[in-house]
């Protein structure tokens, strides 16, 4: 609810309030999954993430490679928020760098019905995914099986939990499955990401792509991967016998500031 308070001469100042969530290590060095701040207008995601850094001074650890989301999108710290607004403090995603550009602007095609974007808590067939949907103008379907793997450098590891800011894991994996089609030529694209505990050798991510020709299946597949790693808000937290880690994206210690990679 939006307030106003009063300053030295009588004039008013108003405040707004901004709901923020913490995800994945963040949300370990908050000690808390969500609060609530005040800021005066105008308001931005800097100034609230700001007061953020304020109340919760182990955020600073990440130094500059935490990111800001507002009402389920990337934004810059100069972004306005509004009262009621939603704002996600978050380090980069497991196995990304941050939130860069797409690139050139493309005009994005409506997504097929055929098209599919879910998270899940359920173990993952794959080949049940994998024929979903098979167009009869398709010649080729490509799927992309990643599973949790029990050695990485070095260090064995038990079992794997995934967390997601599931609406905006689930825009965003629909952006790409929208900027997929506009990029190469598909008939459909669906992706499957597991949440929650995911043991050795299960699946985590499905990627499936149906096209006339297989070359193009298999660019928007690779595409599409390293795409979901590196903007999906999903990260992953390793078990390891006396220890457990969250895993941080590539380059997140040489990140910029939080939201200032972002679209």
């Amino acid at each position: 609810m939006q307030s106003t308070e009063r300053i030295e001469g009588g004039q008013e100042t108003s405040r707004v309030t901004v709901r923020v969530l913490f995800f994945g290590a963040a949300r370990d060095a908050a000690g808390c999954d969500e609060t609530a701040v005040e800021v005066g207008t105008p308001a931005t995601a800097g100034t609230a993430f700001a007061t953020v850094l304020e109340t919760y001074p182990e955020l600073r650890r990440f130094g500059r490679a935490l990111l800001v989301a507002v009402n389920q999108e990337y934004a810059v710290l100069e972004a306005e928020v509004r009262d009621g607004d939603e704002m996600a403090v978050f380090p980069p995603v497991s196995g990304g760098s941050g939130a860069g550009g797409t690139g050139a602007e493309l005009e994005l095609p409506a997504a097929d019905a055929q098209d599919f974007f879910e998270l899940t808590t359920a173990p993952i067939d794959v080949g049940a995914i994998a024929r979903r949907v098979v167009p009869h103008r398709c010649g080729a379907t490509v799927t992309l099986d990643g599973y949790a793997r029990e050695w990485t450098r070095g260090r064995q590891t038990l079992y794997l939990v995934y967390e997601a800011y599931a609406p905006m894991a689930l825009g965003e994996m629909q952006r790409l499955g929208h900027e997929a089609r506009a990029r190469f030529d598909i008939a459909h694209i669906g992706i499957v990401h597991r949440t929650g505990r995911t043991e050795i050798g299960e699946t985590s991510v499905v990627i499936s792509v149906s096209a006339p020709h297989r070359r193009a299946a298999f660019e928007a597949c690779e595409w599409a991967i390293r795409e979901l790693k590196r903007t999906v808000p999903i990260w992953k937290k390793e078990f390891y016998e006396g220890g457990e880690v969250w895993v941080e994206g590539e380059g997140a210690a040489n990140a910029g500031a939080p939201g200032t990679a972002a679209r």
